[in-house]
């Protein structure tokens, strides 16, 4: 039987700031990328979500970003090697102090946003993020957009790494993301993100934004928690895969 991991950002409110329904989408999911403060949260977000994730049984992991509460991570930052190596130090420690105190163990670190995006294709971005993660722990799954750049860093460092798709983004034919400044580049509709979703664990495909069909090897699946109807596509994403003969399962369990 075919089985998937479901991801979802989580923990992106801030002081009295709600953003997603996180209460909601966590027990629908298997696995959350908890923000760290760079972009979004704060230490009592982080502490709440830690433990929302392990009253549901959720695989926990760090989502670091770029120093960017303003841009919400999503801006372009000219920051050096050592630099993002040390931010995600910083935000996998911070994350992993809350994770000790409950009891429960981090298990994977997603970066988040503009530092995702730079890491696609820059070999060098994407070894600093893996060594962070070796560095601080060696067990640590690193999450990389399939295809990309940093699945030959997490093979080149040596770090545990699964291959990501994007349930409600779209492709280029050369299989990356489309900025999200195009139109188009966000999906909506629960229905076609779902039935996408199954094409993409049963035939290892995607359909780019221009029709072209795209090989991908997907192990994990996201949905944007911070999406308009996130909790309407995680509940069809669900019913499509299981009706379809699918576990939604965490990575390595």
């Amino acid at each position: 039987m075919l089985s998937i991991d479901l991801n979802c950002d989580m923990g992106e409110g801030f002081s009295v700031y709600s953003i997603g329904n996180d209460d909601q989408v966590m027990p629908f999911i298997t696995s959350a990328n908890v923000a760290c403060g760079f972009h979004a949260s704060d230490p009592s977000n982080m502490w709440k979500t830690v433990k929302l994730a392990a009253r549901n049984g959720v695989g926990i992991g760090a989502h670091p970003s770029y120093p960017d509460l303003v841009g919400f991570g999503r801006r372009a930052m000219d920051a050096t090697l050592d630099e993002i190596s040390a931010d995600v130090t910083f935000q996998i420690g911070a994350l992993s102090a809350f994770c000790r105190r409950e009891g429960v163990p981090l298990r994977h670190v997603k970066a988040h946003g503009a530092m995702y995006n730079k890491a696609v294709d820059a070999l060098p971005v994407a070894k600093a993020l893996a060594q962070a993660i070796k560095a601080v722990d060696a067990e640590l799954v690193m999450v990389c957009l399939s295809n990309s750049a940093m699945v030959t860093a997490a093979k080149e460092v040596g770090v545990p790494y699964v291959e990501e798709v994007f349930a409600d983004r779209a492709y280029t034919h050369e299989g990356k993301l489309v900025p999200r400044s195009r139109e188009g580049a966000v999906l909506h509709d629960p229905d076609i993100i779902a039935q996408r979703v199954l094409k993409m664990v049963r035939d290892k495909t995607v359909i780019s934004i221009d029709g072209a069909e795209i090989p991908l090897k997907a192990d994990t699946i996201c949905v944007h928690g911070d999406s308009a109807g996130a909790f309407e596509m995680i509940k069809a994403i669900r019913k499509t895969l299981e009706a379809g003969n699918v576990a939604l399962k965490a990575f390595g369990k």
